[in-house]
């Protein structure tokens, strides 16, 4: 004997219905939510100013100052003289410049020019000539044989300042001076840490022998030089 099945027991029978159900339900949802919207309360400020308290505000007095009228002019003089001009004014006659045809005309000679010697200044970096430290007469390089010269002259008669040693002062000390037109040393000027030193700078400097003039196109002219001395402790 075959067992019958009863439709209604079933569970299987609704399930495409219920799962169409369920589907439309999850969208409603899900649409509702993209949907939904919130707006902030809105609030009512009062944005009116209270002017009665600005009128009600009390002015402080001030006191004006008073300007003194300007004085009055000075009065003029009751009775006017009059001077009469008795003095006789001579009158300058303009003689004529123009020449006749019967006057001479006088030939003048050629007026000589003396020449000025003007007071040029050359750097010794771009002198022509440079000036000639003695005992560098012979030498090729003239340039090269005074800057050598120099520094043995500083050498030889250098001297540390006593008072600068105690106070362990040293530095460089950078010296300008001019070669004169003659070749004597002038116009020393000197910059540096100490007055000792700089006065030591100034003494050796001094001492520097009488040169042979530098110059420019065949004429003697001043040649500045600068240098450096420096003073270091040991």
């Amino acid at each position: 004997m075959e067992p019958k099945k009863n439709p209604k027991a079933d569970v299987g029978r609704n399930s495409a219905l219920y799962f169409v159900i369920g589907l439309a339900a999850v969208l409603a949802l899900v649409y509702g939510a993209m949907e939904w919207k919130k707006y902030d309360k809105v609030n009512n400020y009062d944005i009116s100013m209270n002017v009665e308290d600005q009128l009600d505000e009390e002015v402080p007095m001030t006191e004006q100052i008073k300007t003194p009228p300007p004085p009055p002019p000075p009065a003029a003089p009751e009775v006017i003289e009059v001077v009469e001009d008795e003095e006789e004014v001579e009158e300058t006659v303009i003689e004529s410049t123009e020449t006749s045809q019967e006057e001479e005309v006088i030939e003048i000679e050629e007026v000589e020019v003396e020449e000025v010697e003007e007071d040029i200044s050359v750097p010794f970096a771009v002198i022509e000539d440079v000036p000639v430290f003695p005992g560098c007469e012979g030498a090729s390089d003239k340039k090269a044989c005074f800057q050598e010269m120099m520094q043995k002259h500083i050498r030889k008669n250098f001297r540390y300042p006593e008072i600068a040693q105690e106070m362990g002062v040293q530095g460089r000390v950078s010296v300008i001076f001019v070669i004169q037109k003659d070749g004597s040393i002038g116009n020393i000027r000197m910059r540096g840490p100490d007055k000792n030193l700089e006065a030591e700078a100034m003494r050796i400097i001094q001492k520097l022998p009488k040169m042979t003039p530098g110059k420019q196109r065949g004429r003697a002219v001043k040649v500045p030089f600068s240098i450096p001395i420096t003073f270091k402790l040991q």
